[in-house]
């Protein structure tokens, strides 16, 4: 297998700013594995070896490596590249490089090579330490740069995992919302409120949609506390069908076992 082309020269000042960083093994495993099973197809489709972008991998590359591993289970020619505006976070993640997986210097112009497209920008944790007005005009920019089947998956999680919400776009913009929960540690759906990404985390008030949706959802989940005798599982997936009348939900069964739920962006979009 040929290696992954060397990527373009970086700009003398990449677009960003640094983050804290902080990173953990596994951490975005949850934004993996629906990333896996909802854009696989597009992976399996793509004419050449399709290409992502861990943006703003952290401190350390961990998050990078396992993209690279969990995307190659679908596609075995995936190529992955960790983009971090800190060099010394690059310096130290290039004693990970192999086939198909480097690291760069930059920020939200994607210094990678992309003459089709990118197939996938995964942006976890970095928005969410930016100013709100930011968050419109970086989306922008990403999505410029995806392929016509490319998607923008940006969003927030906690620090191993346990509570994750994310946008999901496509170069038009944005499409769907994830709630994604280790469902043991959950009291309320309205826990994962702490996790909303930028765009939506100052939105969680009366008025607002997502604040709806997740009382809603709050609701739901009361009715459905007889199921939490079988299993957190069977208590949240009953909740999410009490919201499928009222809410457009976006996937089905398959998905809420795993402890997901993924609604459409439009009646969540701030108002």
């Amino acid at each position: 297998m040929p290696r992954t082309p060397a990527p373009s020269r970086p700009p003398d000042r990449p677009v960003g700013t640094v983050t804290r960083g902080t990173t953990n093994p596994n951490r975005l495993r949850r934004m993996d594995r629906w990333i896996a099973a909802t854009h696989g197809a597009a992976l399996r489709r793509s004419p050449s070896p399709p290409v992502a972008v861990d943006l703003g991998y952290g401190a350390a590359p961990w998050t990078a490596v396992e993209l690279l591993e969990r995307l190659r289970k679908v596609r075995a020619d995936a190529r992955v590249y960790g983009v971090e505006i800190d060099p010394e976070r690059v310096a130290a993640a290039r004693p990970y490089e192999r086939t198909g997986l480097g690291f760069v210097r930059g920020g939200f112009e994607l210094p990678v090579p992309d003459a089709r497209g990118l197939t996938l920008i995964r942006a976890a944790n970095v928005l969410r330490q930016y100013p709100e007005e930011e968050v419109l005009p970086a989306w922008q920019r990403l999505c410029a740069r995806l392929a016509p089947e490319g998607l923008l998956v940006e969003g927030t999680c906690d620090e191993i995992g346990r509570r994750h919400v994310w946008v999901a776009l496509g170069p038009e913009g944005p499409r769907t919302v994830t709630f994604a929960a280790r469902l043991a540690t959950l009291q309320t759906p309205s826990d994962l409120a702490e996790r909303l990404p930028k765009a939506l985390i100052h939105r969680n008030v009366p008025g607002e949609g997502v604040h709806a949706f997740l009382a809603d959802f709050d609701r739901a989940w009361a009715a459905a506390a007889p199921y939490g005798a079988l299993s957190a599982r069977q208590r949240w997936m009953r909740a999410v069908r009490g919201l499928a009348a009222d809410w457009p939900l976006a996937d089905g069964p398959r998905r809420w076992r795993q402890g997901e739920v993924t609604v459409r962006w439009s009646p969540l979009a701030p108002r």
